[in-house]
């Protein structure tokens, strides 16, 4: 896949996480796929994503934890999260801005917005 930025997408539930492939895919972007908090972290230091979709609550390690794991590493902390979360409360985003996650959306998620968020994030980087 050569150049492709990659994308990793943390996402136990098989249909949305296909959905986002797909997504990814028909962006031009390599995805990366893992069901949970453990593949997932594994994945993000193995492959080195250029940016994580990452659901808030996944088996085996929290979105949560993961997103904090990465964040406060010096060699991780420089990947973008969009965290992706069905929870919609004023605690909820104030705990998503403490771990670092560097944009909070909600499912299901405006797929114009998340390829407007994606874009905007990897210009940064």
């Amino acid at each position: 896949m050569g150049n492709k930025k990659k994308i990793l997408i943390v996402e136990d539930d098989k249909d949305i996480n296909r959905t986002l492939e797909i997504f990814v895919s028909d962006l031009g972007y390599e995805p990366l796929i893992a069901y949970n908090g453990m593949d997932g972290i594994y994945k993000a230091k193995t492959q080195n994503p250029d940016l994580i979709i990452l659901d808030l609550m996944i088996p085996k390690l929290s979105g949560e934890d993961l997103c904090r794991e990465l964040k406060l590493s010096d060699e991780y902390k420089h990947i973008p999260v969009i965290m992706l979360t069905a929870k919609d409360t004023d605690a909820d985003r104030i705990i998503e801005r403490v771990i670092g996650a560097d944009i909070y959306m909600f499912k299901p998620c405006d797929l114009d917005q998340l390829e407007s968020n994606i874009i905007s994030l990897l210009k940064k980087n």
